[in-house]
């Protein structure tokens, strides 16, 4: 759903009002925020099979994978400034469901990404990992503790087609200076 278009040029003019005369044109533009919706996510709307890979045991030096299927299934929300999908894991002794939510900040122009774990629906839910695309590739960052251990963790989505992307999970224990790869995901779109 898009905002209605008198809407959306009602916005656009009220902050072209609020920023005129007030500073140069360039620089007024370069802090307004988007009154588009960004369309960094539409490759993820529609229904996917995914292949998994996890590390068994994450920050422990364990080189030990798991692999198993999944599903994910993206729709856009809030006129395309967020997205929510609906994921199935195959996690053998463990399948669940799981949701990923995603919000864009027109200010900052920052995506929040959030996990929400069906087998612990009432949380607690992960801090929100923040950040962009560029290039291609949307690179996604917070800090929080896992292991008992304070940690930096990176979502990134890259290798974007239309039929095919991949995401990978990293931890980083020691500020950025090293990264983890624990968890990868190749979708492959089925509709």
């Amino acid at each position: 759903m898009t905002p209605h278009p008198d809407r959306r040029g009602l916005l656009h003019l009220g902050l072209a009002a609020a920023t005129a005369g007030a500073r140069p044109a360039a620089a007024a533009a370069a802090t307004a925020p988007a009154t588009d919706a960004p369309r960094d996510f539409d490759f993820l709307y529609g229904s996917w099979r995914v292949r998994h890979r996890r590390l068994k045991a994450r920050l422990a030096d364990n080189h030990d994978w798991e692999a198993f299927d999944g599903t994910c299934v993206c729709q856009p929300m809030m006129g395309g400034f967020g997205n929510v999908d609906d994921n199935w894991l195959d996690l053998p002794g463990d399948a669940y469901r799981a949701m990923g939510m995603r919000a864009y900040d027109p200010k900052t122009r920052q995506w929040a990404i959030w996990w929400v774990d069906g087998r612990t629906p009432h949380g607690p839910v992960d801090p929100p990992v923040k950040g962009g695309f560029k290039d291609g590739v949307g690179t996604f960052v917070t800090e929080d503790v896992q292991v008992g251990r304070k940690v930096l963790i990176r979502f990134q989505w890259s290798k974007i087609t239309p039929r095919t992307a991949v995401w990978e999970q990293a931890f980083s224990p020691d500020g950025g200076q090293t990264w983890e790869m624990n968890w990868h995901m190749d979708f492959t779109r089925t509709a």
